[in-house]
């Protein structure tokens, strides 16, 4: 049924729809305030959690990449300066291992400060390989020293080496020195020392590391083998695999992860061996990192920038009731309502840090929800209405908690309600139409 607001000539400029219709509008900019510091808060508290992470990665170990071994030989060439004395300068000959096959577990935990938590790893780490026959190089150089050669392992951070490392190189083991021999392809890592005798040059050189490493967030690898050959798992079920190269063969599950690279020499920009800095081994890596889906900030702070849509939607829906059923809302009444929606997202970030978004949200809604239908029934006398109220509440609030979980597809959502609640709106604006009284004989 049609509904005619009809108006007469004594009827006030601001008892007309034209004048509600601003009034709501402009308020609605006026919620916009209260809503834009809630999100200042929420961005405050996100960056403090971000804070406590570097502190925690800073104190434990962050994300760690793993590179080697790798041999270096001291080469050196010969050279007069001005009075004819002979020169020697020494350069670093650099040499990747033939097959290296790298095998770890991640044990993934989380590390607590206050309220805030980071996810940090440990690793037992497997690297075995070999280098190849070493008679077969031929480095430009005047004189190769292969008594000084040594092999090192870099590691981004050395802070997360725990234990006793098991270095053993052509079934001898070797106690390892931190520090890199030399810096040309990295600065932190490990050393051993490794004269190669002339009987050595001649035949493969295997390796055997186990080593404990611990980090947070992420751990790479660097493809430095001929072949390489990595195998990572853990009981984490949201990795996320970056780097240059996606596994050859991945499984997740509920259980977590299991995943494997085969990487060849062909797949990356550098050779077997070459002398000083000329190469980079950092321009292809691989890894997985330790993903968090959308932690409780994001998701507050994304449900927060679909507020002034809830708000819009709720006071249009006071605003029928009173043109339609003849109400009486005064505009404190439609403010009180927009602080009490504002309110509820700063309870929703504040919940959230103690009890996890999901029950939070429940909790904040549910609060949100009884205090408006309860207002709106002392408000309109008219439990229908209140009860229309609350069904539209509960309502936006599931829609917004769909949304919130769509990570892939919250866009296309988000659209397809908003067209419907468009829709429904046009619809019932039908039943308003104002004309102007000119009593009918």
């Amino acid at each position: 049924m049609e509904v005619k607001l009809k108006t007469t000539g004594t009827e006030q400029w601001y008892q007309t729809i034209t004048f509600k219709l601003v009034t709501v509008g402009i308020l609605i900019l006026v919620l916009l305030i209260p809503l834009s510091m809630v999100k200042s808060v929420i961005r405050e508290r996100e960056a403090t959690d971000q804070q406590v992470e570097t502190e925690i990665m800073q104190q434990w170990g962050g994300p760690q990449i793993i590179s080697g071994p790798i041999m270096h030989v001291p080469v050196y060439y010969n050279s007069l300066d001005k009075d004819g004395h002979e020169i020697k300068t020494k350069r670093w000959l650099h040499i990747m291992p033939d097959e290296l096959n790298s095998q770890g577990f991640i044990e993934p935990d989380k590390k607590h400060r206050g309220i805030y938590e980071t996810v940090i790893y440990n690793t037992n780490l497997s690297i075995k390989g070999n280098f190849d026959s070493l008679s077969k190089l031929n480095p430009d150089a005047d004189e190769v020293d292969w008594s000084k050669a040594c092999i090192s392992i870099a590691i981004t951070d050395n802070r997360g080496i725990k234990g006793k490392v098991d270095f053993k190189i052509n079934n001898q083991s070797y106690d390892p020195e931190a520090g890199m021999a030399t810096t040309d392809l990295a600065t932190s890592g490990m050393t051993v020392k490794f004269p190669v005798s002339s009987e050595m040059l001649e035949q493969k050189i295997p390796f055997d590391i186990a080593i404990n490493i611990s980090g947070a967030k992420a751990i790479s690898f660097n493809p430095i083998g001929k072949k390489t050959d990595i195998n990572l798992s853990s009981t984490w079920k949201d990795p996320s695999f970056n780097g240059s190269f996606l596994p050859t063969e991945s499984t997740i599950s509920d259980d977590g992860f299991k995943a494997q690279w085969i990487i060849t020499h062909l797949n990356r920009n550098f050779p077997q061996y070459w002398i000083g800095s000329k190469h980079s081994i950092n321009e292809h890596q691989l890894g997985v990192e330790l993903y968090v889906p959308v932690n409780h900030y994001q998701k507050s702070l994304r449900s927060a920038k679909y507020g002034i849509l809830i708000i819009c939607l709720t006071l249009l829906v006071f605003l029928f009731i009173e043109l339609v059923k003849k109400k009486t809302i005064q505009l404190l009444q439609y403010l009180l309502v927009g602080l009490a929606l504002v309110l509820f997202f700063s309870i929703l970030t504040a919940l959230s840090e103690f009890m996890g978004f999901t029950w939070a949200y429940l909790v904040a809604s549910a609060a949100i929800i009884s205090m408006v239908t309860l207002y709106s029934y002392g408000v309109l006398k008219d439990k229908v209405q209140a009860f229309w109220v609350a069904a539209l509440l509960i309502i936006l609030y599931a829609f917004l908690f769909v949304l919130l979980q769509l990570n892939d597809f919250a866009f296309l959502a988000g659209n397809i309600g908003l067209f419907v609640a468009l829709a429904f709106i046009m619809k019932a604006s039908t039943k308003l139409k104002s004309t102007n009284s000119t009593p009918s004989n």
